[in-house]
């Protein structure tokens, strides 16, 4: 009998590989192809396709099934059904601004990752008592490194500390510094209409600040 990776070893494994997290807000069904194997072969391992971008579950289903190795699925998850349709769509991965119970305990029902988003101490321990696999601390333009040592001072040393919102190739490292384990890349990675060359050459900016 096959015993399938669980949910928290397909983050780790993914995060072991590469902990940066593409976020393609706006992306096409049309653009996925080529924006996907300019993102995997850049070495990117986390893909989402927010659900407010122009069919969402189509794109995620394109990327599931172009790249299975890449852990993939939406963000902006906001309720239970949400859920169950990115599962529907393939997605292995769920994203949210927000601790919402009931999105985490669909995607533990359904064998998903689920990185809820948190910004105070509370949210955080209510995230995790839930079962969240990790934490997604968003917007990180209100959330400074030292913040970030903060909840990293008290929240259990294996919790994924993940800052979205602002991140660039330039601001990595002091949250880094601070206990960040990964980071969410929207708007300085991937905008509506870029190239795939274009986003190659942001992974790859991204990749390079990572590991230096």
């Amino acid at each position: 009998m096959i015993t399938l990776p669980s949910p928290a070893q397909n983050l780790a494994q993914a995060m072991a590989q590469l902990p940066l997290i593409a976020i393609l807000r706006g992306l096409t069904p049309a653009e996925a192809p080529a924006i996907g194997e300019a993102l995997v072969s850049s070495g990117f391992a986390i893909v989402e396709v927010p659900l407010n971008s122009p069919e969402p579950l189509r794109s995620i289903a394109t990327l599931t099934q172009l790249f299975p190795q890449t852990l993939i699925g939406a963000g902006t998850v906001l309720n239970a059904q949400q859920v169950k349709d990115v599962h529907g769509a393939g997605g292995r991965l769920v994203v949210a601004p927000n601790f919402n119970p009931a999105v985490v305990a669909q995607a533990l029902a359904l064998g998903m990752v689920v990185l809820p988003g948190v910004v105070t101490p509370t949210e955080a321990f209510a995230a995790l008592d839930a079962g969240a696999h990790g934490l997604k601390l968003f917007p990180a333009e209100m959330i400074s490194p030292a913040t970030v040592k903060a909840l990293r001072a008290v929240l259990p040393a294996s919790t994924a500390l993940i800052p979205v919102g602002g991140i660039t190739p330039d601001n990595m490292a002091p949250y880094r510094a601070a206990g960040a384990n990964g980071f969410g890349l929207g708007s300085a990675l991937y905008a509506p209409g870029r190239s795939a060359q274009a986003v190659q050459q942001q992974a790859q900016a991204f990749v390079r600040a990572f590991k230096d």
